[in-house]
């Protein structure tokens, strides 16, 4: 049974590794790696965010990371969960479904008036998962690439 706890600094190399299973470009091991790591750092240390980590045995299986924003006509922040990874091998043992539920628990202590998250159009595995924990397809969503060099951006399906 997964466990779930705030990240720590010492996280970053699982949460890194998670990340880029996730199709997050992979810095480990290039000039932008301690660059994300530092923005790992300041993450960590904000108000308006969570960095949370599942672990199984000693070992983090899962990673999500929540933002608290505010939104226009709404007197309460929305919480929105940029990523949300559990490790190809620790899936359907309950990791996932434990990040998700904490996130759940913080964004109601925030008394947000929603928790949404985006996820790519071919995860029809992670969308399947999505819908069995309560969450809507409520929206699309668009994007454009405007600087990102070297990066494969969306990346390709798996």
């Amino acid at each position: 049974m997964a466990t779930v706890r705030d990240a720590t600094p010492e996280d970053w190399p699982a949460v890194e590794a998670l990340l880029a299973e996730l199709g997050r470009p992979d810095v480990r091991g290039t000039p932008e790696e301690e660059a994300a790591h530092k923005l790992f750092l300041g993450y960590l240390g904000r108000d308006d965010t969570e960095a949370l980590v599942a672990e199984e045995d000693g070992r983090v299986v899962g990673f999500v990371d929540m933002e608290y924003r505010p939104r226009l006509n709404f007197q309460t922040p929305q919480a929105w969960i940029p990523d949300l990874i559990v490790t190809e091998n620790g899936r359907s043992r309950g990791a996932g479904a434990a990040l998700l539920a904490r996130c759940d628990e913080l964004a109601r202590g925030r008394d947000c008036w929603s928790l949404s998250l985006e996820s790519a159009n071919w995860r029809d595995r992670a969308h399947a998962f999505y819908r069995r924990e309560g969450l809507e397809d409520a929206a699309k969503s668009f994007s454009k690439v405007l600087n990102v060099a070297g990066v494969n951006w969306p990346p390709k399906p798996r």
